[in-house]
């Protein structure tokens, strides 16, 4: 099992979409960049012993149709980082439960039509 490291934090942030939204902080990707390494292991710090807040999130609105707005809540770069990382570590835990829970339903669910045929 993967745990949480600054390795995985760097990864996720080269992986972020240089061109996404800013947050409330008003930092850009690249704006972000410099201050990054020096952040990596006081966030990681900060998230493994349970201090971590993630920061107010950005609201902004896409078009929906012609007439109504869909909300978007924007976070910051290092919330994005860090929300990145953490699907990295335990995407692939749930990724066998629902595994699990999908072979076990279809497995009940072709038993029952076989019962009732």
């Amino acid at each position: 099992m993967k745990k949480m490291s600054t390795v995985e934090l760097q990864e996720s942030y080269e992986k972020l979409n240089k061109k996404s939204a800013v947050g409330i902080d008003g930092k850009t990707w690249q704006q972000y960049g410099p201050e990054f390494p020096e952040r990596r292991d006081s966030l990681l710090a900060e998230f493994k012993s349970g201090r971590y807040r993630a920061p107010a999130i950005r609201r902004g609105y896409i078009s929906k149709d012609k007439h109504s707005q869909r909300p978007l809540g924007i976070a910051t770069m290092e919330d994005k980082v860090l929300q990145a990382s953490v699907r990295k570590v335990i995407e692939p835990i749930y990724e066998v439960f629902v595994s699990l829970e999908n072979h076990t339903t279809i497995s009940f669910q072709k038993h029952t039509t076989l019962m009732q045929g």
